[in-house]
C-alpha cells in the first residue's frame, strides 16, 4: 500500500475516532506530499519512496524544531502539539537503526572510501545517506562520521 493510501485511511479512521490531534498531524502529512507531487514527475501516478521518505524526515525535524523553540519560550502546551505531530509522522518512517548498529555501518563505509580525515566526510556522508536511506537521521550522521574521522 502507497503512503499517499495509507494516510488517507488514516485520515478516515482519525475523522471516525474524533481525534483531533492525529487528525491535524495527518492532514500536514497529506498537504505535504501533494505539494510535493506537483514539483515532481508523477506520470506513474506515486511519488518515488525515497522523496516520500525524506518528505517526511523534513515534517518530522520541523516539528522537533519548533518544539524546542516553543520550550525554549516557556510555551509547553505548543511543543507538545509539535512533539505530538512528530510522533505521528515517525510512524509513517522505516524502522531507525541502532547508533551501535549505525557507527559499525559507518566504519564500514569510511574503511571502503579510505576516508583519512575530516576533509573525507563529504564523500563518507553521500555513500551513508544513499545506504541507509530513511532508517536514520542526517543529522546523528554526520555526528558519527565526525567522531570517526576525527579520532
Amino acid at each position: 500500500m502507497s503512503l499517499s493510501n495509507k494516510i488517507n485511511d488514516d485520515l478516515k479512521a482519525a475523522m471516525l475516532a474524533k481525534d483531533k490531534k492525529k487528525l491535524e498531524a495527518l492532514r500536514a502529512i497529506k498537504s505535504a506530499l501533494l505539494i510535493a507531487k506537483t514539483g515532481q514527475d508523477t506520470s506513474k501516478g506515486e511519488m518515488p519512496e525515497e522523496l516520500e521518505i525524506q518528505l517526511l524526515q523534513k515534517l518530522v525535524k520541523q516539528r522537533k524544531e519548533s518544539g524546542e523553540i516553543y520550550l525554549e519560550n516557556n510555551r509547553k502546551e505548543l511543543a507538545e502539539a509539535e512533539y505530538y505531530q512528530a510522533e505521528i509522522i515517525e510512524q509513517y518512517l522505516p524502522e531507525q537503526i541502532s547508533e551501535d548498529d549505525l557507527k559499525q555501518i559507518i566504519n564500514d563505509i569510511i574503511k571502503e572510501t579510505n576516508a583519512k580525515t575530516i576533509k573525507d566526510m563529504g564523500k563518507v556522508m553521500g555513500i551513508a545517506s544513499k545506504k541507509l536511506g530513511g532508517s536514520a537521521d542526517n543529522k546523528t550522521i554526520a555526528m558519527i562520521v565526525k567522531t570517526l574521522l576525527l579520532s
